[in-house]
């Protein structure tokens, strides 16, 4: 079939935003008396920062100015946890975030920056209050929703008193909070689809979809699709797919998955000697790889999918739930630079999580949702911002880089290169994770051209003879080389 995702997206950069934690706006007037967890409160501890949109709209020309294009938020829908992965209310923006109201705003003044906004759609489950659930726990058999929840018997246990205590209705792992919704009831697929379509007419730019495989069903998941391209056949689906994702990336299903290879495989390489061993989780292969093995790696995984998915793919070093790249390499602010410039200039999406442009670092959810601190500039790396500014402006002014074909290059001792070609444009990348400068050769017959411009950082020495390329590599940096279209 006719493979086709959003192009808007292969050009695309993207940051991720957890809402409580990201920006308080003094615009949202709450009711009197409503109290806050002080901004930066350790991030174990339960409760609300007071995060909100409008304090997103506040920080749109930060972003801006950081290169991003667009964003990725974590659910915003009314819930009584501050991860809002418990929703209440599909059609409601919860009022703490400032309502329908600040998503309207958000949307406007994102969209007059070119930015595109995609929200976090938890369909596998809902939460104790959702209202058709609650319905269930006042009245048993007799409600007409008890086809929407997978119901053993009732009265309903949603607050078991042991923490081993079975519950008598299906729950995402088990766990009471979220019951699992039946989508197998057309009633409840028409409710999700119903909700869906909402918000793209409301204006948002696509779905970020939560724990997806979960809902077993392909044809649930066409009809999702058709309605979201119906809505909107520029909107963008991905799905977080942890592993590899065929069944769901054959052009029927979803345009993407959270790419988390780019995470483990990119960190294992250039932070080989610096990673947290003990950080160890059952989708992440993190250990030390060469310039080899990481070579089979990205050669495995831009083999994977059709083109288009290739460069769809939403590719972070860490999220909400992952302990931040930074922590996971020890603080080891070199190879998170080498990180970031590889997400910069490989096909696919490149996704920031929020505060990891200033050096934010800390250990798995619920310690890597902590609030920016914007209060506290000593706590903000410039250089490390200034670092990443100038990676998104490569990106972003050499398309090159976004649309080209990938084509493995080199891989020896510790240095790994590639080269993207879009039409007659053709770019060169090589990195160096060693402590030693590097000169690599390549044969001439392996690329398009020989005369090239260097576009990363000062003019690194290399040169085009008797049909070999020569390229020095600084210690733990790269070398962009680039030939503009004729």
């Amino acid at each position: 079939m006719l493979v086709k995702t959003p192009d808007w997206v292969k050009q695309a950069i993207f940051y991720q935003i957890f809402p409580d934690r990201f920006a308080r706006s003094p615009r949202i007037q709450h009711p009197p008396g409503l109290k806050f967890k002080k901004w930066g409160s350790p991030p174990s501890e339960q409760g609300f920062q007071g995060g909100d949109l409008l304090g997103i709209v506040d920080k749109l020309d930060y972003l801006n100015a950081l290169g991003v294009t667009a964003l990725y938020l974590n659910p915003i829908f009314s819930s009584a946890s501050n991860h809002r992965y418990h929703t209440y209310d599909y059609f409601e923006v919860d009022p703490l975030l400032g309502g329908n109201a600040a998503l309207h705003e958000l949307l406007d003044e994102a969209h007059k920056r070119n930015i595109k906004v995609v929200l976090d759609g938890v369909f596998n489950h809902a939460s104790r209050g959702f209202w058709q659930f609650h319905h269930i726990l006042e009245n048993g058999g007799n409600s007409p929703y008890i086809d929407w929840f997978i119901i053993h018997d009732w009265p309903l246990n949603p607050y078991p008193k042991k923490a081993k205590e079975k519950i008598n209705y299906e729950a995402w792992w088990n766990m009471a909070a979220l019951p699992k919704l039946n989508t197998k009831t057309p009633a409840v697929k028409d409710f999700i689809l119903g909700a869906v379509h909402h918000w793209l007419q409301f204006g948002i730019d696509g779905w970020r979809l939560d724990v997806p495989a979960e809902i077993d069903d392909d044809e649930f998941w066409r009809d999702f699709r058709r309605a979201v391209k119906t809505a909107n056949p520029d909107a963008y689906i991905v799905g977080e797919l942890w592993e590899e994702a065929h069944r769901w990336l054959a052009g029927d299903q979803f345009d993407a998955s959270m790419n988390y290879m780019i995470a483990w495989s990119s960190m294992s390489f250039f932070g080989a000697k610096t990673l947290r061993m003990s950080y160890q989780r059952q989708h992440y292969k993190l250990h030390p790889r060469n310039a080899v093995e990481f070579a089979v790696i990205m050669n495995h995984m831009h083999g994977l999918y059709d083109n288009e998915i290739v460069h769809a793919q939403l590719n972070l070093l860490d999220s909400h739930d992952t302990a931040r790249a930074l922590w996971v390499m020890n603080g080891d602010k070199s190879a998170l630079r080498l990180c970031v410039l590889l997400q910069m200039t490989l096909p696919g999406v490149p996704c920031i999580y929020y505060g990891d442009e200033i050096g934010m670092s800390a250990g798995d959810d619920p310690d890597c949702r902590e609030a920016y601190p914007w209060d506290r500039p000593e706590q903000q790396d410039h250089d490390l911002l200034a670092f990443y500014q100038k990676a998104t402006r490569l990106r972003l002014q050499h398309p090159v880089l976004s649309l080209g074909r990938f084509r493995g290059l080199y891989a020896g001792n510790e240095v790994y290169g590639f080269a993207r070609r879009h039409g007659e444009e053709e770019a060169l990348v090589f990195f160096n994770a060693g402590q030693q400068p590097e000169t690599i050769s390549v044969e001439a017959s392996k690329i398009d051209h020989q005369m090239y411009q260097s576009i990363w950082d000062e003019a690194h020495g290399y040169s085009a003879a008797d049909g070999v390329l020569s390229v020095t590599i600084p210690a733990r940096d790269a070398a962009v080389l680039w030939h503009p279209a004729q």
